[in-house]
């Protein structure tokens, strides 16, 4: 099937014209620190639409949308899908929650559609860095691909390959897949990509980062050599850009908002605290009213801060590699429904998980760079919703933090906190737990402190004495006798 034009079947209407001025000069979107410069096309772009209604979607896709309360496009799909749908390469960036799976699912689809694969020979395919954003792709596109008669096939590993195989073998049109199964499978002879004309790298750079360039580049090497490629993200920086200069041709980009780092329904807050206060600042946030993701660096982490939250009374499960699919399945779906108030999360969750109605995301720890600090935040404030993202920052972490907010381009709101502090209630709506333990949690001892963990509720703020075994060293008590007293002055000073 040849590429429409643009003013093909599925390109803009009669009432959308293309740019005229070929050697006007586009304004270059430049993004966060480390991203490379998206330059113009040597072919004009097609304008941004306006609504839905300029662009030739089959009338399948106009009902299921209009079903579905789908009405308007957010920027990135207005600006992308004439393009798309008219058979452009496309390099898109935009904010994570920004609507970027329908931006290449509508064009997709309306391009494969009338389409029938062979056993094995897909015709499109969308590769993803994670099983659980290749979930939620499957999730998102599966009412438009039923309009349209065509299979679905997620291709993913922690997944039966049986099954995947069998469904490959039945035929599908839309592949879903992370790069390392799909390789797994064509090594295999189960899948043959040579009639892929369609292919879409999302989240390119974390696939990047998570080291499977070599499997991207094989498979892109095997997909139709004349097909369409897209490649979405919310960042875009430099190891992305061979991927650009070897894949795609003359591709048409676009960055929404790139001036801004995060979407501009999101508060950030810097909550500076006490290093031996911060297990308790963390657990009064998750004993709060409504639901909370929350951020740590390793698997042993989440599982240990998992057992103390299910020991204070808080209704908390864990997400992270070291868990089966279906674990993870059952977690996010807990937490979707309310069942599960907290989830603690490695990065595993930092991309390509929409929670309706999430308010709140807090980086118990800091992310390492300001990629994985907006991930981390996008789970919040998606589609235009509000949502506030707060990290707790000790005082050796200060100046890291200072360095990834500028790359970020965020100004947050800083706020000295301790546990028990009404501050700290304020912008999270933190509350002491009930210390009642949940059925099936981890006994506790006289101090509320789960056995074998090391995690205790011990906060400065919220009982006398001091924190931690054994007695403090000198230096360490002068220090604090000393705080104490410039505090106790200021006090006295009315400052």
């Amino acid at each position: 099937m040849r590429n429409p034009s643009a003013h093909g079947r599925f390109g803009v209407k009669g009432g959308a014209k293309a740019a005229t001025k070929s050697g006007a000069k586009a304004p270059r979107s430049i993004g966060p620190q480390g991203e490379f410069t998206m330059h113009e096309p040597k072919v004009p772009a097609l304008p941004p639409v306006k609504s839905f209604s300029e662009l030739d979607l089959p009338d399948e896709l106009v009902k299921t949308m209009a079903d579905l309360a789908v009405k308007e496009p957010f920027p990135i799909q207005a600006a992308t899908l004439p393009n798309a749908l008219a058979g452009r390469d496309v390099l898109g960036r935009a904010q994570t929650g920004s609507g970027k799976t329908l931006a290449f699912g509508l064009a997709l689809l309306a391009r494969t559609a009338g389409q029938q694969a062979d056993p094995k020979r897909p015709l499109a395919l969308v590769l993803v860095p994670t099983r659980e954003l290749a979930q939620q792709v499957t999730e998102a596109l599966t009412p438009y691909a039923e309009a349209l008669k065509l299979r679905m096939a997620t291709v993913v590993g922690g997944l039966s390959i049986g099954r995947q195989v069998s469904s490959l073998r039945t035929g599908a049109e839309v592949v879903v897949a992370t790069p390392g199964r799909l390789s797994d499978l064509v090594g295999r002879r189960d899948v043959h990509l040579e009639r892929v004309k369609i292919t879409v790298l999302d989240e390119a750079d974390q696939m990047c980062d998570m080291g499977f360039m070599p499997q991207v580049t094989e498979i892109l090497d095997q997909v139709h050599h004349a097909g369409q490629r897209m490649l979405f993200s919310a960042t875009l920086d430099r190891n992305v850009d061979h991927l650009v200069r070897s894949y795609l041709k003359d591709p048409v980009s676009h960055s929404v908002d790139p001036q801004a780092g995060a979407v501009t329904t999101m508060d950030h807050h810097v909550l500076h605290i006490h290093a031996a206060d911060k297990i308790s600042a963390a657990t009064e946030i998750a004993a709060r009213d409504k639901r909370v993701l929350m951020f740590l660096d390793t698997k042993h982490g989440v599982d240990q801060f998992v057992k103390h939250l299910r020991a204070m009374g808080v209704r908390a499960e864990g997400l992270h590699s070291g868990k089966s699919q279906p674990q993870r399945t059952r977690t996010l779906a807990q937490f979707k429904t309310g069942a599960v108030t907290v989830l603690v999360a490695t990065n595993v969750a930092a991309r390509g998980i929409h929670i309706d109605d999430l308010d709140l995301v807090v980086n118990v720890d800091p992310p390492a760079d300001h990629k994985d600090y907006l991930h981390r935040g996008g789970r919040t404030a998606r589609a235009g919703e509000s949502g506030r993202v707060v990290t707790l920052v000790t005082p050796n972490q200060r100046r890291d933090m200072v360095r990834l907010m500028a790359d970020a381009r965020i100004r947050p709101t800083i706020t000295q906190v301790r546990s028990g502090e009404a501050a700290l209630s304020r912008i999270t709506g933190a509350k002491a737990p009930s210390g009642v333990p949940l059925a099936g949690a981890a006994p506790t001892d006289a101090q509320g402190k789960p056995s074998g963990s090391e995690l205790g509720f011990r906060g400065m703020g919220t009982r006398p004495g001091r924190v931690g075994k054994g007695k403090e060293s000198r230096k360490t008590l002068e220090a604090r006798q000393q705080a104490e007293a410039r505090r106790a002055a200021r006090v006295r000073r009315g400052v």
